[in-house]
This record gives structure tokens, C-alpha cells and sequence, in this order.
């Protein structure tokens, strides 16, 4: 896995460009999502700032396979600024607790490997948490994505009951992280072996 902090820092890098343009790809020319593309390449919204990280896993070849955002609760995030409502107390806040977002997988992996890097990204996720002191992990998730997540093994919850949202059965929640996490995983058979790639030079 690689890990860039903050969108200035991240767009110094061809690694995570191309994070941008794969996002681009699923959010917007595959699931239809309505949020902006910049120069026709890149969808990036008003949380990608200097406070977002970035976790990609790439493959052999040092291309982007999967990738995900995570934001800082503390500050203006999804759950937080555009979906409180789908938790029936107030969104989780805290220094030791970040949002999952933008959880994506390159579109021309062959199916048989996706689930693989999926588990693979699953791990990076919580290797990150662990490494860094958080707790926990919050997201938004459409109902059949929630429903694997929670199918992983680890301490997931729902914040409150699924609400339709254009068309879309959206559930907030909360992923627990601690020693046990691991095993959990393992357990699921989600967890892999996976470590922290040095940065791709600026390009």
C-alpha cells in the first residue's frame, strides 16, 4: 500500500492521478454518481483537501489497484456535513476516529481478482488504523455494499436505520479497530499480508 496525505501532496504523484481518473471512472461513468470531474479526468470534491489521506495498493507492475480516502471526523466530512440524518444520535466525532470514503476498484481488474483486492485494500485500511492510533472508521454505505462490509467479520454497527436517498438505500456506520482485528479478519478470510511501499517519486 501507499499512503499520500493531503490533495496537494497527492497530486505530485502519477500513483494517485490515477486514483483520481479510476474514481472517476466508477463514481461517475459507471455508478452515475453526480459529483464534479475536473479537467474531464479527475473526480474530486470539495473533501479531497489537505486533510484527506489517501490509501492506494497497487499491484506488481506499481499500478493503481484499489484505493480509498479517509477524512478526519473532527473536521467537515460526508457523514458529518451532508448525511447526519442517517444516524439517530450525532455522527461520531474524534481525533482517533476517520471516515472511509471514495472505496475503489479499478474497473478492468478481471473478476476473478477483484475480491482479492478487495481483502487486500479491507487490510490496508486497518493496518493504517492500527499503525496510527484510530479506533474506529465510519462511512455511508448503499444497502448491498453495507451488507459486506459487515460480512467481513470485524465490529461493524449501523448508526440508525437505512433511509432511501434518490432511489438509494443509504445505512451510516461504525467499524471498531483494535488488536482483535486482525483476527477477525483473518477469520473471514478477508485478511492479507500487505505492507507500506515507499512513495512513488513526484512526477
Amino acid at each position: 500500500m501507499h499512503i499520500g496525505t493531503g490533495f496537494s501532496q497527492a497530486m505530485e504523484h502519477r500513483l494517485f492521478r490515477s486514483m483520481f481518473e479510476e474514481r472517476k471512472r466508477v463514481f461517475v461513468d459507471l455508478l452515475r454518481w453526480d459529483v464534479p470531474v475536473i479537467a474531464g479526468r479527475y473526480e474530486i470534491d470539495q473533501f479531497d483537501n489537505d486533510r484527506a489521506v489517501y490509501i492506494v495498493v497497487t499491484g506488481d507492475d506499481g499500478e493503481h489497484r484499489a484505493s480509498a480516502r479517509l477524512l478526519p471526523t473532527m473536521h467537515e466530512h460526508i457523514l458529518g456535513t451532508i448525511f447526519p440524518d442517517l444516524c439517530e444520535e450525532a455522527p461520531p466525532r474524534g481525533g482517533a476516529i476517520l471516515e472511509i470514503t471514495r472505496f475503489c476498484l479499478a474497473r478492468k481488474l478481471p473478476a476473478r481478482e477483484r475480491l482479492e483486492v478487495r481483502n487486500q485494500l479491507v487490510t490496508a485500511l486497518v493496518e493504517y488504523a492500527l499503525a496510527n492510533q484510530i479506533h474506529s472508521f465510519t462511512g455511508v454505505a448503499e444497502w448491498p455494499w453495507f451488507q459486506q462490509i459487515l460480512s467481513f467479520g470485524w465490529t461493524c454497527r449501523p448508526l440508525g436505520l437505512p433511509t432511501s436517498e434518490e432511489g438509494r438505500s443509504l445505512v451510516a456506520l461504525q467499524i471498531d479497530v483494535d488488536d482483535r482485528t486482525r483476527e477477525q479478519l483473518r477469520a473471514g478470510g478477508i485478511f492479507r499480508p500487505i505492507g507500506l511501499a515507499d512513495l512513488p517519486a513526484a512526477a
